[in-house]
């Protein structure tokens, strides 16, 4: 009965409350820019042109700003994305600052990362909408050298020297959240160099989480293995007596993943279907309420069902909306229609704000811009949306 009374209660096609903090200009812009990242092909044309552009410096940041940087970021700074934050608020819905220059590969650029993160640590402690910080490992050390750790070859002695800086900042930027109180998410990264990953994450989980859940760690599930990943890291900590950060997605590199896996002749570590996918992340998130005393759980997703699957349980096991082990992430700019009916039922919900210089944040945004081109149906979920609230004012004004 419960559950029946949350799914009539959890309506995302409500888009008065979906919409409610975007004005007929935003909803344009919105719907302008959602239609063009549904053709793949102006996408495909488009990336190298504003690549080469802003390359020999043509005046062309400005139109980036007000449109696709505006739909998917909160501001240039940590200060710069204040008002972005309270907006989220009003609508009972937290913030993620995720600094998100892609693309630097020298240790200085790395120091100057993790010193950003630590920045966001900060500001994240006198400001109570943001509930999570969040990084790349990628952001903080070299790709290749993660690489060539998880491939099992021995490192020299620069090499080692570097490992242990990466290994620093991570336990910096950890360790600063330990005492600040704010939680802290380890994205997930691509297949070759994700079992290192998974061993900092597990090391910081075990170092940090002795009484809650500080560090998170994420498990795509759209790889056929981390469902079972999952099970052997709370097996693990139960063991050692810690407590589990698991952010829940399904995953973002799956055609570089199969292409790779195909060109060095190795199984691809991707589901055979996405049904596969879909079951496994919602027995990943079954099995998290199972044990939501000893896990802190984020639901990193953009799927109706499965966002509703959570709030049911929730119900069925009479779980307080606002569990502090338990919250529903989005991406800004996507899907307001879940974020913003789960917060006005009082379920702990964020949203990813990435931020940063324009041009630094391009790589971002590109990759965004190419995931939505070849999702029809997210991108046409979104157009429908804001087509349904547009038609919605027109008729009560």
């Amino acid at each position: 009965m419960i559950a029946q009374e949350n799914k009539a209660k959890l309506n995302f096609d409500n888009t008065e409350i979906a919409f409610k903090n975007k004005s007929d200009k935003d909803l344009e812009r919105a719907y302008w820019l959602f239609k063009m990242v549904a053709n793949s092909t102006l996408i495909k044309i488009g990336t190298p042109i504003t690549n080469f552009s802003l390359r020999i410096g043509l005046p062309i940041q400005g139109i980036i700003r007000n449109t696709i940087y505006k739909q998917f970021c909160g501001g240039e700074t940590i200060r710069g994305c204040a008002d972005s934050i309270q907006e989220l608020g009003k609508g009972n819905v937290t913030t993620i600052l995720d600094y998100s220059v892609e693309g630097e590969e020298s240790e200085e650029n790395f120091d100057a990362t993790c010193q950003e993160i630590l920045s966001t640590v900060a500001y994240a402690k006198q400001n109570p909408l943001i509930s999570f910080c969040v990084f790349k490992p990628t952001g903080v050390g070299r790709f290749d050298l993660l690489a060539k750790i998880d491939a099992k070859e021995t490192l020299n002695l620069e090499e080692t020297a570097e490992y242990r800086r990466l290994l620093n900042r991570c336990d910096q930027i950890c360790k600063a959240c330990y005492e600040a109180g704010i939680r802290v998410l380890i994205d997930a990264e691509h297949s070759w160099i994700q079992d290192t990953i998974d061993d900092i994450a597990r090391d910081m989980m075990e170092k940090y989480n002795k009484q809650n859940a500080i560090v998170y760690n994420t498990y795509q599930l759209y790889r056929h293995d981390k469902l079972a990943s999952l099970k052997a890291d709370f097996a693990y900590a139960e063991v050692q007596n810690f407590h589990i950060g698991a952010k829940i997605v399904r995953g973002a590199y799956m055609e570089i993943e199969r292409e790779r896996a195909t060109e060095k002749e190795y199984p691809s570590p991707i589901q055979p279907t996405k049904e596969a996918s879909d079951i496994d992340y919602n027995q990943a998130i079954l099995f998290c309420l199972d044990h939501i005393d000893r896990i802190g759980l984020m639901a990193g997703t953009h799927n109706d069902a499965s966002c509703l699957l959570l709030a049911e349980e929730m119900d069925k096991r009479h779980i307080p909306h606002n569990h502090p082990n338990v919250f529903f992430a989005q991406l800004l700019g996507m899907s307001d229609n879940l974020s913003f009916n789960l917060g006005a039922s009082n379920y702990n919900v964020a949203k990813y704000m990435p931020y940063g210089p324009v041009k630094s944040v391009m790589p971002y945004l590109f990759r965004r811009a190419q995931e939505n081109s070849s999702a029809k149906g997210q991108t046409g979920r979104e157009l429908s949306l804001i087509i349904k609230e547009k038609k919605r004012r027109s008729t009560t004004k």
